[in-house]
């Protein structure tokens, strides 16, 4: 077994001269009056120590991979690993920023198996029906351990169903591959529409399944192979409309001019029409993620990096409006930002009521080391333009360390309900000093 690709490298932190010695003249970071930032809340707090891989009997310990989402009422869910009980945790939190729960609550219950990288799902309407999948290091007999596992709670998060393995296969399941020898955990992705649940996830593999339950997660059905395993399928992203139609979008690996694939189904996921390439580059298309608005036109935003796999990246934004055959012209978005950071990557979307659409994305310093900070954007008016771009200030605080998981970069960030309301989670790890789990709040 292969150390996990996400990237071996100190984290040691860097100092503000160390950042204007890279970056060049000092620049304040932009403000916007569109929105306004409470206080990051701490969710968890842990130990910030990470031993050589050893499967798992590693020595781990620290909290990390958090996933977040809101509902119409303003209530939002915190979901995280907890590396040295091995297990994912879940918090509820009110609209007035204050925990709901007397204490997190163990999802997983796998305290042998390493479990990662959880998606999170609130139904619109009632916080009581809270979902949530996740990738569990199952050594099934293959080359590479991992399984997706499903949870669901019916009273508000206080208790959860046992875990339910959806995957079932010896391929490595939620790992999605850049190269042989180097792949993101956490390459998965949940959500709940017209009364249904979708998930899916890609293998070390290369193949990109996808299951659907029909009765509120309590059964799901057999996976279905939608793409690869020629070439790996990386990074799914789920999207519904109002109308029932499903999308699934996603990159590929083993590819330095990897493009952006969408398919989409009309049948609530019985069936799925041919993928579509979104947009041919000579660049590495990267992280997509996709929204539907309120006209049924498809929004999505991804990665790009005109010098191949690893290197300085973009954000890309494009569309499809309804019944049109072709996405627009693919247009950058964080113009600002790729020039004070060596590259912005890892985009998340949102989308309220208005049809206002929000940008997240994580900010590089340095490309080749980890984010040390969030951007944001939004487009009032569907994409056709945008707000320069913010650095979230409570991001940009050096002494926390670096953020993203260290198992992968394939995260789900930010969550966005029908008022505008904004929910950011994010993780900081400080080599031996701290690891923390945050929790930020934003209104428009």
């Amino acid at each position: 077994m292969r150390v996990p690709a996400i990237i071996s490298i100190s984290l040691g932190v860097l100092t503000l001269l160390a950042i204007a010695l890279l970056q060049g003249p000092a620049r304040e970071p932009a403000s916007a009056d569109w929105v306004t930032w409470t206080a990051p809340l701490e969710v968890a707090q842990g130990d910030a120590r990470r031993g050589p891989w050893q499967m798992n009997d590693s020595e781990f310990h620290y909290v990390d991979d958090p996933t977040v989402a809101i509902n119409d009422q303003g209530i939002i869910g915190v979901a995280w690993a907890d590396q040295t009980q091995q297990d994912i945790f879940f918090q509820r939190f009110g609209a007035d920023g204050q925990p709901q729960l007397e204490q997190p609550v163990n999802v997983s219950r796998s305290p042998e198996v390493f479990s990662w990288l959880p998606r999170l799902v609130i139904a619109t309407d009632d916080a009581q029906n809270i979902y949530i999948l996740w990738q569990d290091i199952v050594f099934s007999g293959g080359s590479h351990g991992g399984e997706i596992f499903f949870s669901r709670s019916t009273d508000g998060g206080r208790s959860f169903s046992p875990p339910m393995n959806l995957s079932n296969t010896v391929a490595g399941a939620g790992k999605g591959r850049l190269s042989a020898n180097r792949w993101d955990n956490g390459s998965l992705d949940l959500i709940k529409a017209s009364g249904n649940i979708y998930a899916a996830w890609s293998e070390y593999e290369g193949r990109l399944q996808f299951s659907r339950s029909m009765d509120n997660g309590q059964h799901f059905s057999a996976p279905i192979t939608l793409a690869g395993p020629n070439p790996p399928a990386r990074g799914p992203a789920l999207a519904a409309d109002a109308a029932g139609a499903l999308y699934l979008a996603w990159t590929v690996g083993e590819d330095d001019a990897a493009d952006i694939h969408i398919t989409q189904s009309q049948d609530q996921g019985q069936s799925f029409q041919p993928s579509q390439v979104v947009h041919r580059s000579e660049g590495h298309s990267e992280a997509p993620k996709i929204a539907v608005d309120r006209q049924g036109t498809l929004h999505l935003v991804y990665g790009e990096s005109p010098a191949g796999r690893r290197q300085r990246y973009h954000i890309r934004y494009t569309q499809r409006a309804p019944e049109a055959a072709e996405f627009s012209p693919p247009k950058a978005i964080a113009a600002d930002h790729s020039d004070t950071y060596q590259s912005v990557n890892f985009p998340a979307l949102g989308l309220d009521a208005d049809d206002t659409l929000y940008v997240l994305w994580d900010l590089f310093p340095r490309w080749r080391d980890r984010p040390r900070g969030l951007g944001l954007t939004r487009s009032q008016d569907g994409g056709q333009s945008f707000a320069d771009p913010i650095a979230i200030p409570a991001t940009l605080n050096p002494e926390l360390g670096a953020m993203g998981s260290q198992q992968g970069l394939l995260m789900r960030k930010l969550a966005v309900n029908e008022d505008g309301a904004i929910a950011i989670a994010y993780s900081t790890f400080r080599p031996q000093t701290a690891s923390h789990i945050w929790l930020i709040r934003g209104q428009h």
